[in-house]
């Protein structure tokens, strides 16, 4: 079978495509022959060393694909099952993959491979921001960076079903039509973006800030909030956050900042479940729709990782084995 690897740290380039013997699950996991893999900023994560993983390393976190083997100690789930993940299955960037059977999620029938893969990391992290981590509240103005990404455009359509108003930034003419048709309000450059979005809501200031990009948006981010607004860093796309004096945040307005992680908003099965089961419900009754960026043969993840990393993408980018 074929796999990617990363064997030391670096660039896109630091993927390898390999071969390798097909795996056999162990108690507790299940042997999954992979549809779709989904492309994600926690691979990039790993493969700059910016996480724990040690290289060399099985590349690929999230996919979608149909249970082949079962493992013992495994209750819930049967060979010829579709099933999808995006923690527990390490190396999913391969024909096939060893994925615990306690982080993999029943696909319902009438989602597909790619729309569900695209529901799952991006789903999850833009459900669990937009109903625990800030709770948006019927009326409430958000502000979503990168809102033509992949998890923009599902966090402004589940702020929106929840009754709150967007303002979305992004780099292009281009990102905006997406932007807008994912149902921001109104779309924004980042060029003075705090101004705007102040102007844009009678010097206010939004009720929250959902920033994936980090770095050169953080101080904007602050300034653009009402007081006891929230900052929430999900992600630092542009590079890690500057540091923060504490004081800031009472001469902001009482202001809070967190930097939210999946892995304890989904740290459960049940918790896992119960959110992806949300996010296939509105996508299954048409509330949600899932743009897919990007499709990538598994030996062009090369490719996938520059397009991704230009920040030039919209939607989901998946690889395809």
């Amino acid at each position: 079978m074929h796999a990617i690897t990363v064997s030391s740290f670096g660039g896109p380039e630091a993927f390898e495509v390999i071969e390798r013997e097909r795996p056999s699950p162990g108690p507790g996991q299940v042997l999954v022959d992979v549809s779709v893999a989904g492309v994600n900023y926690m691979d990039v994560y790993q493969r700059t060393g910016a996480t724990p993983v040690k290289a060399p390393f099985g590349a690929g976190v999230e996919g979608v694909g149909v249970v082949a083997e079962v493992g013992s100690d495994v209750a819930d789930l049967t060979a010829g099952q579709r099933v999808g993940w995006f923690s527990g299955g390490q190396g999913s960037f391969a024909d096939s993959v060893l994925v615990d059977a306690a982080r993999a999620v029943v696909v319902p029938d009438g989602v597909e491979d790619e729309v569900a893969a695209a529901a799952l990391m991006q789903g999850v992290t833009a459900h669990y921001l937009a109903t625990d981590a800030y709770p948006v509240q019927s009326g409430d103005t958000v502000l979503v960076h990168a809102a033509a990404g992949g998890v923009g455009q599902l966090l402004t359509q589940i702020v929106r079903i929840r009754g709150g108003r967007v303002i979305g930034t992004v780099s292009s003419q281009e990102k905006a039509a997406a932007a807008r048709a994912a149902g921001a309000e109104h779309v924004l450059g980042y060029d003075d973006f705090a101004e705007h979005a102040r102007r844009l809501t009678d010097g206010a200031g939004v009720a929250a800030v959902y920033d994936g990009v980090g770095a050169t948006t953080f101080d904007g981010s602050l300034a653009a909030l009402r007081p006891r607004g929230t900052l929430l860093v999900y992600g630092t796309a542009s590079g890690p956050t500057p540091p923060l004096e504490i004081p800031r945040l009472n001469t902001g307005g009482s202001l809070y900042v967190t930097r939210p992680s999946i892995a304890h908003y989904a740290a459960t099965s049940e918790e896992l479940r119960r959110r992806t089961d949300e996010v296939f419900s509105w996508i299954a009754q048409g509330r949600l729709a899932v743009t897919i960026g990007g499709r990538y043969p598994l030996p062009e993840v090369v490719q996938a990782f520059t397009a991704l990393e230009s920040r030039q993408t919209t939607g989901k980018l998946v690889l395809v084995p």
